[in-house]
């Protein structure tokens, strides 16, 4: 599938409010937090934004500390990955040449892929784009597109019911939310070895909670982590340090 420019008419749209910009001309900003102690080198995880944040905002929230309150070992990368990065459908080869090609140069073994709301869609979509890149995706109320599309995939009963369809030749304004977004959500449910990559949490008075019944059944039930609030990083701040602490015993059992 070929990403047009078109991405630059749909997004802004989609994501309309308050947000940061960024400049795409510039390499995405990202501010590196190491591990504490005995750091586990081999293990970096990678935090794309919300629409109204970068990485000043989730510095200030603790996005970090609360990561590695549950994994105190591991490297983090909170980045500015914000709006003016989508729009033109780069983010994913940005991520790889910022990030992923780095950390590799870097000796990191296993990354974990981070995303709150617009950050979360777009951990789907450079997933979709990177196959096998990332160990593990922690979705934080991610921002999954249309209320159309989701009629859909209600009518067809459920995200395993649904079915997408050919892949197109373009992915474009009419259809950017069906193929990078809901088709990959569809894979999961197809693909236990994928779904058990990936992590869920939410608010349970998030405006995006609405979203959840149709996810849910593309997931393992253990790894999706409600909680109570709204959309805010205290909801989701609470739900990674659960995650990472359950992603750190994880790590440790296979190493022993």
């Amino acid at each position: 599938m070929r990403l047009t420019s078109t991405l630059a008419l749909f997004l802004p749209l989609l994501l309309a409010g308050c947000f940061n910009l960024g400049d795409r001309r510039e390499p995405i900003p990202y501010e590196a937090f190491p591990g504490r102690g005995e750091a586990d080198r081999k293990t970096l995880v990678i935090v794309l934004p919300g629409r109204a944040d970068n990485v000043e905002v989730m510095r200030e929230f603790g996005v970090a500390q609360a990561i590695q309150a549950g994994w105190p070992e591991v490297d983090v990368w909170l980045t500015s990955a914000t709006l003016a990065y989508y729009t033109d459908g780069g983010l994913p080869e940005r991520v790889r040449e910022r990030f992923i090609e780095p950390a590799r140069a870097q000796g990191y073994e296993r990354l974990i892929l981070m995303g709150a709301s617009m950050g979360g869609m777009g951990s789907l979509v450079v997933d979709e784009a990177h196959p096998g890149v990332f160990e593990h995706l922690v979705l934080m109320a991610p921002y999954l597109g249309r209320k159309r599309v989701m009629r859909e995939v209600e009518s067809a009963g459920g995200i395993r019911r649904w079915q997408p369809g050919p892949k197109p030749e373009l992915v474009d304004r009419s259809n950017f939310d069906r193929e990078l977004l809901w088709r990959q959500v569809a894979n999961y449910a197809a693909d236990p070895a994928l779904r058990q990559r990936v992590w869920l949490a939410y608010g349970e008075e998030d405006r995006l909670a609405a979203t959840v019944p149709l996810i849910a059944p593309a997931l393992e039930p253990a790894q999706i982590l409600p909680r109570p609030g709204g959309h805010k990083w205290v909801v989701w701040n609470a739900a990674a340090t659960e995650i990472f602490a359950r992603l750190r015993a994880q790590a440790l059992s296979t190493a022993g």
